[in-house]
């Protein structure tokens, strides 16, 4: 049974739990921004329910883009540890932002690829020129994974090694990607860079965007349960 939803210049989409071998609950997904203009400062905003449909609590993740240009989507990840952790069926999320300066896109991923190395370790390799006319400073690489159903199965982030780069420079990137027993679930992946400065188109691998179009969920927010996924309003705050 569904409750009634309604479009929104914010969503959360692709979103899914899983408790992995330590027992940690990951709640993950992306933030995509259907506005006309950029957004920084987003926060996450998570309800945590019990099988008994009763709040256990409220918690918060940033997306790991400082700025979501329009269009444009900025993943997420919240950790629960402890015994919290198994004992959450469901949750609600809400997104607070605020409107931000644009940015220019002009950091172009010039190459990646995922690969594994020697110890089954998956990571995401590749290249990032800065074609804007001043020096990029403190650029960060954000890799999302998504599985066969487009969900977002692994989210991760790295520092470029220097952090800077000057106009018309190009520098190698490595973004490794944690959980070894989630990454088997992995097909695709899109990833990003972003500077103080500046930010990226994103770079979508070769049937990407085909195996994405048919299977991401639709643009709202959702409460998900175990065992059946329930539509509600989206919840999408900008504060003043």
């Amino acid at each position: 049974m569904g409750i009634p939803y309604a479009w929104a210049d914010i969503s959360v989409q692709n979103d899914q739990k899983f408790l992995d071998r330590e027992g940690y609950l990951h709640i993950l997904g992306e933030v995509e921004n259907h506005l006309n203009v950029p957004l920084n400062q987003i926060e996450i905003l998570v309800t945590l329910y019990s099988k008994d449909n009763e709040a256990i609590g409220t918690m918060s993740a940033s997306s790991l883009l400082n700025t979501i240009m329009p269009g444009m989507k900025g993943p997420f990840e919240l950790v629960i540890l402890g015994s919290q952790a198994k004992m959450v069926d469901s949750y609600f999320l809400d997104v607070e932002y605020t409107i931000s300066e644009p940015k220019g896109q002009v950091i172009d991923i010039t190459s990646s690829e995922l690969e594994r190395d020697k110890f089954d370790n998956l990571m995401i390799i590749g290249t990032i020129a800065n074609k804007g006319e001043i020096t990029a400073n403190s650029i960060s690489i954000v890799a999302t994974l998504y599985d066969r159903e487009g969900n977002v199965a692994a989210v991760s982030r790295a520092f470029a090694k220097p952090d800077y780069l000057g106009s018309n420079d190009e520098i190698f990137f490595l973004v490794s990607v944690p959980d070894r027993e989630q990454t088997k679930t992995i097909v695709d992946y899109s990833v990003i860079a972003e500077s103080e400065e500046y930010t990226a188109v994103p770079e979508f691998p070769l049937g990407s965007l085909l195996l994405l179009g048919g299977s991401v969920s639709a643009y709202l927010v959702l409460i998900r349960y175990s065992s059946k996924v329930i539509p509600n309003l989206v919840c999408a705050s900008n504060p003043t």
